[in-house]
């Protein structure tokens, strides 16, 4: 199989520079559904996290002030360690996501509610 066959198309969707290097020893990946009109509520999480929505939509804001955007299927997104993420709303057909948790040694992927 010829590796640069022109049939073949790659595309990068983000390139996510991070805060600092992390000595990553796995990657848990979850799919994530989310019921309709469910407000995920503030959180952060203890780790950097990347995802790719499969089905549905969800409104997506990192900062209080920060932009809310509107994630559809195809759609990536990255949540950065120890920050807020003010919402991860699904809409009314819900959402259905791939989340990629980068993991240190004895790391546990952890998501706490933030009181707003």
């Amino acid at each position: 199989m010829n590796l640069v066959d022109a049939s073949i198309s790659r595309v990068v969707v983000m390139d996510q520079k991070l805060p600092q290097a992390l000595p990553v020893q796995r990657v848990e990946v979850r799919r994530i559904t989310i019921s309709p009109n469910t407000a995920v509520g503030a959180h952060v999480h203890n780790g950097p996290v990347f995802g790719s929505i499969e089905s549905g939509s969800a409104i997506y804001q990192q900062a209080v002030d920060a932009e809310e955007v509107l994630l559809g299927p195809g759609d990536v997104f990255y949540e950065p360690a120890a920050e807020r993420i003010s919402r991860f709303d699904a809409q009314d057909e819900g959402v259905t996501f791939l989340a990629y948790f980068p993991l240190t040694a004895g790391q546990d992927a952890t998501l706490d509610p933030v009181q707003d």
